[in-house]
């Protein structure tokens, strides 16, 4: 394919102007700053302006003004806006499945879907308006009714990363908005295009302002929403050193706080494991999004009784994989999101091959059609859990093999890690299912299948350093997106 015309073909002209949103208007007193493809750096995908500290206090403080109304709307009416805030992402799919293949890396089937998942999530939480609901008790006491209702708790700082820069701000505004909380998002500096066009579609489905606002920019930006008084709820999705730093920031601060981190994610297979679903399952879930998801399966921990038969097709099928521009129909892989990320997961892996107790393939960096972020997926045979590469979290194209005696032994190497967001076993045995489910230390479980791929009406989130807090998604986010009030009648 040639991958210049393509481009040529979808229209690429002008770089997107991206400015913050505050109280409805948008806002580019900043300095800024260009996004470059990561597929090809000598495009400009995006221009944004970062938000200024007075910029982010102004955010806030409009959100706080809005509070009050918003939470008082009538249910429909927030169930309304955010149907329509769902059809518009769904019919806008190609063209921001493209940006953000293009502002990302991501490749473009994949985009697709994720901006799909992003229409879908506030479709579902419309629904959830509509059903939040209390509970009647009775009283100890006689003469007494109980009632305990659940409100909105105010302003929510929603911090959100590059690697899903759709869904992630889509499954954290749809539930704050839908249960009357006003929000303000800070995306990731990498993604301010995907940011913008959401932005856009806010403002296009009618919210009211001040109800949804969005400030951009780097770390500072978010350091000074975070310690903002006025914010009462912070959700974050990112690293565990930056979730590490939020936490101490608001030590003795009364606001919730919900982190989303890191994983070191391990699927077991087990020597009776259908072993084509299985290799699909690693190759996907390791190397699809070039390895930039914390539900990666980044440890495959399997049985010795058919280890190197497995490690010696998975190889095969790793160097088959296509490294490319992410909207090259023909590349299994993208780039690596910037040259920064490239050059940590680069020391990253030599490092690994530095300290490995097994053997290496690929890893090196890579150059295509266009000059990009491109680097050889790899993989490791052969390892230990106390290798580098199964204790830090990569975040790329980078999968290790280790060799399990039995079940019990691969149970225990999945648990050797202080993550513990999603797991996976591949066996035909339903004793081994039930093991691993009652054993297994991993918020997420994943039962022949891959450990990446997530259904948005269930809890998503992990145990250890995974995560803190309330779980996202599904209707269970209610417990942090809103707090309880015991209201006592005398008849």
């Amino acid at each position: 394919m040639n991958v210049q015309a393509s481009l040529i073909n979808l229209g690429r002209i002008e770089p997107l102007a991206c400015q913050n949103l505050i109280d409805g208007e948008r806002v580019a007193n900043g300095a800024a700053k260009e996004r470059r493809n990561p597929s090809d750096t000598g495009e400009v995908v995006s221009v944004a302006t970062f938000a200024s500290l007075d910029d982010v206090a102004e955010a806030v403080a409009a959100a706080r003004e809005a509070f009050p109304k918003w939470a008082r709307l009538l249910p429909q009416a927030r169930a309304d806006l955010l149907d329509t805030v769902g059809s518009l992402i769904v019919s806008r799919r190609e063209e921001i499945a493209t940006l953000l293949s293009r502002e990302e890396g991501k490749t473009l089937p994949e985009a697709r879907a994720e901006v799909t998942k992003a229409g879908q999530l506030f479709k579902f939480y419309a629904g959830e308006a509509l059903r939040l609901s209390g509970r009647h008790v009775r009283s100890l006491r006689e003469g007494i009714d109980i009632d305990v209702v659940r409100e909105p708790v105010g302003v929510a700082a929603l911090i959100t990363p590059w690697n899903f820069p759709i869904v992630i701000p889509a499954w954290k505004l749809a539930p704050a908005l839908a249960y009357g909380n006003c929000a303000v998002l800070k995306p990731s500096e990498l993604t301010s295009g995907c940011a913008q066009l959401l932005s856009e579609i806010m403002v296009e489905a009618g919210l009211p302002n001040g109800v949804f606002q969005m400030v951009m920019g780097g770390g500072e930006v978010g350091a000074a929403l975070v310690s903002n008084p006025e914010v009462d709820l912070v959700s974050f999705t990112g690293s565990s050193v930056t979730g590490s730093k939020i936490a101490a920031s608001m030590n003795g601060r009364n606001a919730q706080l919900q982190l989303e981190l890191g994983g070191k994610n391990p699927l077991i297979v087990m020597a009776d494991a259908n072993l084509e679903g299985a290799l699909d399952a690693a190759i996907k879930g390791a190397f699809y999004s070039t390895g930039q998801r914390c539900t990666a399966s980044s440890r495959i921990i399997v049985d010795a009784a058919i280890h190197d038969r497995f490690a010696e097709t998975l190889l095969e099928r790793v160097k088959g994989l296509r490294v490319g521009h992410a909207l090259d129909p023909q590349s299994n892989i993208g780039p690596l999101v910037s040259e920064q990320q490239r050059e940590r997961v680069l020391q990253s892996l030599d490092n690994a091959k530095a300290e490995t107790s097994g053997e290496a393939w690929g890893g090196s960096p890579l150059e295509g059609a266009t000059p990009g972020h491109f680097v050889q997926p790899a993989l490791f045979i052969g390892t230990s859990s106390a290798d580098f590469v199964n204790r830090h979290e990569i975040f790329g194209p980078v999968a290790s093999l280790i060799r399990a005696d039995s079940l019990d032994h691969a149970i225990e190497i999945a648990n050797d890690t202080p993550y513990g967001l999603s797991a996976g076993i591949y066996t035909a045995s339903h004793a081994a299912i039930g093991e691993f489910r009652r054993r297994s230390t991993a918020g997420m479980l994943m039962i022949n299948l891959q450990t990446v791929g997530t259904d948005y009406h269930v809890p998503f989130g992990g145990n250890g350093e995974s995560g803190f807090g309330v779980r996202e998604m599904g209707p269970e986010v209610v417990q942090f997106f809103t707090r309880s009030r015991t209201i006592y009648v005398a008849g």
